[in-house]
C-alpha cells in the first residue's frame, strides 16, 4: 500500500469532482479525524490514518483489502470509480436526479435512465456531469453522467437516455465475485 503519485492523485480527484465539486476537501479533514487515499494492487482505497498506521505491520503481499475501495486504475491508467464509493459521495453530490419507481429496477440492472423515467433533477445540470441517482424515496442507487442538460431533458421525447449508467448498488449482486 503505497501513497498516490501526483498523476494518480489528480486522476481520483478529477474523477471525484465531477460528482461532488470542492467537497473533496470534506472527504479528506472530516470531524472523527484525517482521510486519506492510498494506492494497493490498482485500487485506490479510503481510510483513516489510524487504520494506516495500524496496516504498516502487515505486510504487502498478505494484505487483501484496507478501508473502502474507492475505484481502480485501468490499464490505460484511467481511474474508474466503484460503486462501493457510493455512501460517500451521495452525502456530497451537487448533482442528482430521482428515478421514478417503474425505472428503478431497469437501472438497478444496469440500464441507462430515459426521460420516461426521471422523477426530477437538480436545476443546472450540465451535459456530461456526474449525477448521483437516487430513488423518489431519496435512497442512493447509484451514480452516472448526465447525457442531456437540466433544459434539454424538459423537450426531449420520452425514449431519450438521459443519464448515462456508471454504477448501481445492483453490482453487488451481478458481480459479487469481483469486488474487493
Amino acid at each position: 500500500m503505497r501513497p498516490l503519485t501526483e498523476a494518480e492523485t489528480r486522476s481520483v480527484f478529477e474523477k471525484l469532482g465531477r460528482y461532488i465539486g470542492e467537497n473533496i476537501q470534506l472527504l479528506v479533514d472530516r470531524p472523527d479525524g484525517t482521510y486519506c487515499f492510498r494506492l494497493h494492487r490498482d485500487r485506490v482505497y479510503y481510510l483513516s490514518e489510524k487504520l494506516l498506521k495500524v496496516a504498516a505491520s502487515i505486510p504487502r503481499d498478505n494484505l487483501v483489502s484496507l478501508g473502502t475501495c474507492f475505484g481502480k486504475f485501468t490499464k490505460s491508467q484511467k481511474f474508474r470509480l466503484s460503486v462501493t464509493a457510493l455512501d460517500f459521495l451521495a452525502p456530497y453530490a451537487k448533482y442528482k436526479v430521482w428515478v421514478k419507481p417503474c425505472s428503478e429496477q431497469s437501472f438497478l440492472y444496469g440500464n441507462h435512465i430515459l426521460k420516461s423515467g426521471l422523477g426530477r433533477i437538480t436545476e443546472n445540470t450540465a451535459q456530461y456531469q456526474g449525477v448521483v441517482v437516487y430513488s423518489m424515496a431519496d435512497v442512493p442507487l447509484g451514480f452516472g453522467v448526465a447525457a442531456k442538460s437540466t433544459q434539454e431533458c424538459r423537450k426531449v421525447d420520452p425514449m431519450a437516455i438521459v443519464v448515462f449508467h456508471q454504477a448501481d448498488v445492483g453490482e453487488y449482486v451481478r458481480n459479487e465475485d469481483a469486488l474487493t
